[in-house]
């Protein structure tokens, strides 16, 4: 069973699921997650591959999914620290108000609240948003070149893959490849034809999309518009 809802941190979603147990792949979508799962807290970082997960009937999750970027500002940690990896909060942040938080979520009744409380605190205590960092996104989801988008904010291209792995956990050009294949399993789930949804996500064709599919995630994008 899986259900979420939007957050009240912005552009997050809440999330909860109960395993059917067995192995499931979790997909990169630009995403970096705060989950409480077996008494604890994970921070699961930006993936750039499929991430095999195993649980047990029953394992409950509960998730705070924040948007891409935004995760590492919270945390003060570079999210190319994090790629591909799930590491408790507990060794990442040590400081006394995450171990309130910490104690507070492992008797909460609602701990999706806890995980947006805890996010809400931690951005107001910390740095301002990089206000580039949306932007970058957005501008990759519009198909922008890598050239583009260090243009438009006004930095040099290496410096914007720096600004990338730090922000994301990757460059611009594997972000752009997850938000875009993440744009067409959208349109598809909205009952747009492969060959259509690949030119609408910017796609050069439905073979370019196919291959694009296999290489991320190892799938077709066939089986992935089914799970």
């Amino acid at each position: 069973m899986y259900a979420e809802r939007r957050s009240v941190f912005p552009g997050a979603v809440v999330w909860q699921k109960t395993a059917a147990g067995g192995e499931a792949a979790i997909l990169p979508d630009g995403c970096m997650d705060l989950i409480w799962m077996d008494g604890d807290v994970v921070v699961a970082g930006p993936d750039s591959r499929p991430y095999l997960n195993h649980s047990r009937e029953g394992d409950r999750y509960v998730g705070l999914r924040c948007p891409p970027g935004t995760l590492p500002n919270l945390l003060a940690t570079p999210a190319e620290e994090l790629a591909n990896l799930r590491v408790p909060l507990a060794e990442v942040l040590t400081d006394r108000a995450t171990t309130d938080f910490l104690g507070r979520i492992a008797d909460a009744a609602d701990p999706g609240r806890v995980l947006e409380d805890f996010a809400r605190s931690r951005r107001i205590l910390g740095p301002p948003p990089d206000g580039r960092v949306p932007a970058i996104v957005r501008l990759l989801e519009q198909q922008a070149s890598v050239s583009e988008v260090a243009d438009r904010i006004g930095v040099g291209e290496r410096q914007l893959h720096r600004l990338c792995r730090r922000q994301f956990g990757y460059g611009p050009k594997m972000l752009a490849r997850i938000l875009r294949l993440q744009s067409a399993l959208g349109l598809a789930g909205a009952s747009i034809p492969a060959a259509q949804a690949a030119g609408m996500a910017g796609f050069a064709d439905q073979a370019h999309l196919i291959r694009e599919a296999h290489e991320l995630t190892g799938r077709t994008f066939g089986q992935l518009v089914t799970v």
